[in-house]
C-alpha cells in the first residue's frame, strides 16, 4: 500500500489486515519501490500523487522487473491520468473518495488473474495466436504482440474459460469492478481492439466470439 496520507493507510490496514492481508505500506514512491522489491507482494495499491516520485513513475520502475497487479488509488479523475497510469502498466484504476467494498473486489479480482496457471493449461494455442497465461504474453506468427492491461485482462478471462460462454456482467466486474456492471459499452470498444490486433479477419472473428445479449466465447 503506497500513499502519503497516513489516515488512508491506516484504514487501509486495518480493513486488509482484518480479512487475512498482509499489509507493507510505504509513503513515499522511493520507499515502495525498496519494499516491493524486499517483500515480493501479491497486489500493490498505489497512489500517483507522491512527495517524490509521480505514480507513474513508480509504475514504470515496477514493470522494469515485475508483473505484479497495479491498482492506482488516486483522487485524479481526469480521463488523461487515467489513461497514462494504466499505458504505463497499472491493472486497474479506482478514484477517491473510494467504497471498501469496491476495492476489495478489485483486489480480489486482480490477485486471481495474476494467478500463474499450472501445467499445460498455461499455454492456449489457436491457428492465429498464442497466449501464455503464465507469461502475460500474446505472440502472432511469432511475434509479441503488445496488450494494453485491459486488454490482457479480458482476454485473460476468456482464455481461462475457453469454449465456455463468459458473462458481460462477470467479464465487467472482473476487469473495470462492480460499479461496470451494466457498461457494456467498454466491452464492445474493448473487443474490437482484440480483434485488429489478433484476428485473421477482425469483421469476421474466428477466436473471440460475441454471444448476443449474452457475453462473449474464446475458441481456440
Amino acid at each position: 500500500m503506497v500513499d502519503d496520507e497516513p489516515q488512508i493507510v491506516r484504514a487501509l490496514r486495518i480493513n486488509l489486515s482484518a480479512r487475512g492481508y498482509s499489509v507493507l505500506t510505504a509513503h513515499d514512491g522511493t520507499t515502495a519501490l525498496k519494499a516491493a522489491a524486499e517483500g515480493k507482494p501479491d497486489v500493490v495499491v498505489l497512489d500517483l500523487g507522491l512527495p517524490d516520485l509521480d505514480g507513474t513513475e513508480v509504475i514504470a520502475g515496477l514493470r522494469g522487473w515485475t508483473t505484479v497487479p497495479i491498482i492506482v488509488l488516486s483522487a485524479r479523475v481526469d480521463s488523461v491520468d487515467k489513461v497514462e497510469a494504466l499505458d504505463a502498466g497499472a491493472d486497474d484504476y479506482v478514484t477517491k473518495p473510494f467504497g471498501m467494498d469496491e476495492l476489495l473486489a478489485r483486489l480480489r479480482a486482480a490477485v486471481r488473474r495474476s494467478a500463474v496457471v499450472e501445467g499445460g493449461d498455461a499455454i492456449v494455442e489457436t491457428a492465429s495466436f498464442t497466449v501464455d497465461l503464465a507469461a502475460k504474453k500474446v505472440r502472432r506468427d511469432g511475434v509479441e504482440v503488445h496488450l494494453t492491461p485491459t486488454e490482457w485482462g479480458l482476454l485473460e478471462i476468456l482464455a481461462r474459460n475457453r469454449g465456455r460462454l463468459v458473462a458481460q456482467k462477470q467479464l465487467l466486474q472482473e476487469v473495470w469492478g462492480p460499479a461496470y456492471a451494466k457498461e457494456t459499452h467498454y466491452l464492445r470498444v474493448y473487443l474490437a481492439q482484440l480483434r485488429r490486433k489478433l484476428e485473421p479477419e477482425p469483421a469476421h472473428p474466428r477466436h473471440l466470439v460475441t454471444e448476443p445479449g449474452m457475453g462473449y466465447r474464446f475458441e481456440p
